[in-house]
């Protein structure tokens, strides 16, 4: 979306690394991994890509609303990009994981 709005792919990760792009890109690889193992201990093993998208959401909601509304950069991030990338996020978890699991 951002792409193709000619927006700021590196955005989120500066948001993320108070303006510094690669502390933010180890914050963005250390949050990928730590929620990886989380959705790797908890998704189901059936319609798991479906589980992880929905679990990416409900990651969104955390992330977005709960850590993410206390740091004024990420607040001030269109959210609508960084919902779909944490759904796509957990899309792509659940699917490594049911070719992982089989």
């Amino acid at each position: 979306m951002t792409v193709v709005q000619g927006g700021d792919v590196l955005a989120s990760t500066r948001a993320v690394g108070r303006g510094s792009v690669l502390a933010g890109g180890v914050a963005h690889v250390a949050i990928s991994l730590f929620w990886g193992v989380i959705l790797a201990a908890t998704l189901p093993r059936r319609h798991t890509v479906l589980a992880g998208a929905g679990a990416g959401l409900v990651i969104a909601a955390f992330d977005l609303g709960v850590v993410g509304r206390r740091i004024p950069p990420v607040r001030a991030l269109d959210w609508r990009p960084q919902v779909l990338d944490h759904l796509a996020y957990g899309a792509v978890v659940g699917s490594v994981l049911s070719h992982v699991r089989r």
